[in-house]
């Protein structure tokens, strides 16, 4: 049986993200966590919010064996960019881009 969860808008470039992301695919959920406790990446804290939102997810879920739960599929696709113009020098501007992500894990307990 799978479980989800998501985070939609999280304020990070996706390609960070995906860095953090790698590091979980496959493992079970409190290797997961563990890894990344010790990550000093900042997408670990969302990666993190959203492992234990389908962790709940599960747990809700009267079938599901929460020993065996492994992350079975992890995703991050790009969202929205936020620009922003900026003053520069000698009257020109530059564009900021304020990039967001959507992050996606999918839990399964091998039943």
């Amino acid at each position: 049986m799978e479980f989800t969860a998501s985070h939609r808008n999280a304020p990070m470039s996706a390609r960070k993200v995906r860095l953090v992301v790698d590091l979980i695919r496959g493992r079970h959920v409190n290797d997961a966590l563990q890894i990344l406790r010790a990550t000093p990446k900042r997408a670990s804290y969302f990666v993190d919010k959203v492992l234990r939102s389908a962790m709940a997810n599960a747990d809700q879920s009267l079938e599901a064996e929460m020993e065996q739960l492994r992350v079975a599929r992890t995703w991050v696709d790009e969202a929205r960019t936020t620009k922003k113009g900026w003053a520069r020098a000698r009257g020109r501007g530059v564009i900021v881009r304020g990039r967001t992500c959507h992050i996606n894990i999918v839990l399964d307990d091998g039943q």
